[in-house]
């Protein structure tokens, strides 16, 4: 059964919208401390990449990490201009991250993106891998920008 043009830009359409909730949803699960929600968008056998260990493979040790890393930490993520191209049953897109985090009783700040690709399983969008790419996450009493001390 053929699709006609209007048919086939609904669908772009509707593809492009569930990717980007898919990201919008990971960040709510991560503010709500949801770990098995957030671990729940990946593909079964999903990579998350968070660019400071190897890559984690599979929901299971996705579940396992990520439960040892929220658990003395809240991550607080804004995720926005996300940038999507849609093949099919397969998806890439880049996802802008501010991050907001407290741990050990300090404030920090971070800015980045994701990078991600995305496959369409069983008619829902999971991710199939993520690869975060942080620009800095530093202490909000530092800041992120080099400056020199005035004499």
């Amino acid at each position: 059964m053929s699709t006609t043009p209007l048919e086939a830009r609904i669908r772009r359409l509707e593809d492009r919208e569930a990717i980007r909730d898919l990201a919008r949803q990971y960040a709510h699960c991560v503010w709500q401390h949801d770990i098995a929600g957030a671990v729940a968008l990946f593909a079964e056998d999903g990579v998350m990449d968070t660019g400071d260990r190897a890559p984690l493979r599979g929901r299971a040790a996705i579940l396992e990490t990520y439960t040892e890393a929220l658990s003395d930490a809240v991550f607080q993520p804004f995720v926005h201009n996300h940038v999507v191209s849609v093949r099919g049953d397969e998806a890439e897109g880049t996802c802008y991250l501010d991050l907001r985090q407290t741990r050990d009783g300090r404030s920090y700040i971070g800015s980045g993106y994701y990078e991600d690709r995305y496959r369409r399983i069983e008619g829902a969008w999971k991710f199939q891998s993520r690869k975060l790419v942080l620009s800095y996450l530093v202490p909000l009493t530092e800041g992120w920008a080099e400056t020199q001390a005035e004499d």
